[in-house]
Protein backbone atom coordinates (compact mmCIF):
# COMPACT_ATOMS: atom_id res chain seq x y z
CA UNK A 1 0.00 0.00 0.00
CA UNK A 2 1.20 3.63 -0.79
CA UNK A 3 2.49 5.23 1.83
CA UNK A 4 1.95 9.26 2.73
CA UNK A 5 3.61 10.67 5.01
CA UNK A 6 2.00 14.04 7.26
CA UNK A 7 5.09 15.74 8.70
CA UNK A 8 4.01 18.51 11.33
CA UNK A 9 4.62 20.75 14.17
CA UNK A 10 2.23 21.67 16.29
CA UNK A 11 2.50 23.88 19.40
CA UNK A 12 -1.29 24.12 20.68
CA UNK A 13 -3.51 21.23 18.64
CA UNK A 14 -4.99 23.46 15.90
CA UNK A 15 -2.48 21.88 12.61
CA UNK A 16 -2.51 18.81 14.81
CA UNK A 17 -5.76 18.65 14.67
CA UNK A 18 -5.43 19.40 10.83
CA UNK A 19 -3.02 16.85 10.29
CA UNK A 20 -6.05 14.33 11.49
CA UNK A 21 -7.73 15.76 8.91
CA UNK A 22 -5.52 14.87 5.81
CA UNK A 23 -4.83 11.37 7.00
CA UNK A 24 -8.93 10.89 6.92
CA UNK A 25 -8.46 12.49 3.25
CA UNK A 26 -5.35 10.00 2.14
CA UNK A 27 -6.94 6.96 3.98
CA UNK A 28 -10.21 7.64 2.12
CA UNK A 29 -8.09 7.60 -1.11
CA UNK A 30 -6.90 3.79 -0.70
CA UNK A 31 -3.80 5.14 0.44
CA UNK A 32 -1.64 5.09 4.07
CA UNK A 33 -0.84 8.11 5.82
CA UNK A 34 1.59 7.90 8.57
CA UNK A 35 1.53 10.82 10.73
CA UNK A 36 5.14 11.67 12.42
CA UNK A 37 5.72 14.71 14.43
CA UNK A 38 8.18 17.14 12.91
CA UNK A 39 11.18 16.08 14.94
CA UNK A 40 10.85 12.54 14.20
CA UNK A 41 11.80 12.93 10.50
CA UNK A 42 14.83 13.53 8.51
CA UNK A 43 16.19 12.79 4.93
CA UNK A 44 16.54 9.55 5.84
CA UNK A 45 12.91 8.48 6.04
CA UNK A 46 12.19 10.43 2.31
CA UNK A 47 12.45 7.14 0.14
CA UNK A 48 9.58 5.47 2.77
CA UNK A 49 6.36 7.54 0.96
CA UNK A 50 5.46 8.29 -2.33
CA UNK A 51 4.15 11.77 -1.46
CA UNK A 52 4.30 14.45 1.83
CA UNK A 53 1.79 16.89 3.74
CA UNK A 54 3.70 19.07 5.60
CA UNK A 55 1.67 21.33 8.47
CA UNK A 56 3.47 24.30 10.61
CA UNK A 57 1.45 27.16 12.08
CA UNK A 58 3.11 30.56 11.70
CA UNK A 59 5.25 32.17 14.63
CA UNK A 60 6.10 34.90 15.18
CA UNK A 61 6.43 37.48 12.45
CA UNK A 62 4.58 35.20 10.17
CA UNK A 63 7.38 32.26 9.72
CA UNK A 64 7.66 28.58 10.01
CA UNK A 65 7.90 27.27 13.70
CA UNK A 66 12.15 28.17 13.90
CA UNK A 67 13.38 25.60 16.98
CA UNK A 68 12.38 21.96 15.21
CA UNK A 69 10.05 22.51 12.00
CA UNK A 70 12.67 25.16 9.75
CA UNK A 71 15.29 23.10 10.81
CA UNK A 72 13.68 19.97 9.80
CA UNK A 73 12.19 21.07 6.64
CA UNK A 74 15.45 22.61 5.57
CA UNK A 75 16.97 19.34 6.25
CA UNK A 76 14.95 17.50 3.57
CA UNK A 77 13.94 20.60 1.36
CA UNK A 78 16.23 19.33 -2.12
CA UNK A 79 14.80 15.66 -1.06
CA UNK A 80 11.93 16.52 -2.02
CA UNK A 81 12.89 18.12 -5.43
CA UNK A 82 10.36 16.90 -7.99
CA UNK A 83 8.21 15.20 -5.25
CA UNK A 84 4.12 15.67 -4.53
CA UNK A 85 3.65 17.87 -1.27
CA UNK A 86 1.28 19.74 -0.10
CA UNK A 87 1.18 21.94 2.96
CA UNK A 88 -1.13 23.11 5.46
CA UNK A 89 -0.97 24.81 9.15
CA UNK A 90 -2.96 27.18 11.29
CA UNK A 91 -2.54 31.08 12.32
CA UNK A 92 -3.70 32.94 14.81
CA UNK A 93 -2.88 36.61 13.26
CA UNK A 94 -1.82 38.27 10.49
CA UNK A 95 -3.17 36.58 6.33
CA UNK A 96 -1.33 33.88 6.12
CA UNK A 97 2.11 35.65 4.65
CA UNK A 98 3.86 32.41 6.18
CA UNK A 99 2.13 30.13 3.77
CA UNK A 100 2.77 32.35 0.86
CA UNK A 101 6.28 32.51 0.98
CA UNK A 102 6.52 28.50 2.15
CA UNK A 103 4.56 28.02 -1.10
CA UNK A 104 6.44 30.24 -3.21
CA UNK A 105 10.08 28.37 -1.30
CA UNK A 106 8.72 24.98 -1.89
CA UNK A 107 7.99 25.28 -5.80
CA UNK A 108 11.48 27.13 -5.97
CA UNK A 109 13.01 23.90 -4.73
CA UNK A 110 11.49 21.72 -7.44
CA UNK A 111 8.67 20.20 -5.60
CA UNK A 112 5.20 18.91 -7.08
CA UNK A 113 2.72 21.26 -4.78
CA UNK A 114 -0.32 20.19 -5.02
CA UNK A 115 -2.00 23.17 -3.06
CA UNK A 116 -0.93 26.93 -2.21
CA UNK A 117 -1.31 25.82 1.79
CA UNK A 118 -4.52 24.89 3.64
CA UNK A 119 -4.98 27.28 6.37
CA UNK A 120 -7.02 27.86 9.01
CA UNK A 121 -7.22 30.92 11.76
CA UNK A 122 -7.18 29.22 15.08
CA UNK A 123 -9.02 25.45 15.22
CA UNK A 124 -9.75 24.14 11.87
CA UNK A 125 -13.60 24.82 11.05
CA UNK A 126 -15.45 22.16 9.30
CA UNK A 127 -14.76 24.11 5.93
CA UNK A 128 -10.63 23.97 6.42
CA UNK A 129 -11.48 19.98 7.47
CA UNK A 130 -13.07 19.35 4.40
CA UNK A 131 -10.03 21.60 2.60
CA UNK A 132 -7.31 19.37 4.42
CA UNK A 133 -9.57 16.06 3.67
CA UNK A 134 -9.84 17.11 0.03
CA UNK A 135 -5.28 17.67 0.46
CA UNK A 136 -5.26 14.04 1.61
CA UNK A 137 -6.94 12.47 -1.33
CA UNK A 138 -4.83 14.66 -3.79
CA UNK A 139 -1.30 13.58 -2.71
Amino acid sequence: MEKIAIVYWSGTGNTEAMAGFVAEGVRSSGREPVLIGADGFSPSDLDGYSAFAFGCPSMGDEVLEEDVFEPMFASVRSGLSGRRVGLFGSYGWGDGEWMRDWAEDCRSAGMDLVNDGVIANEYPGESEAEECRALGRSL
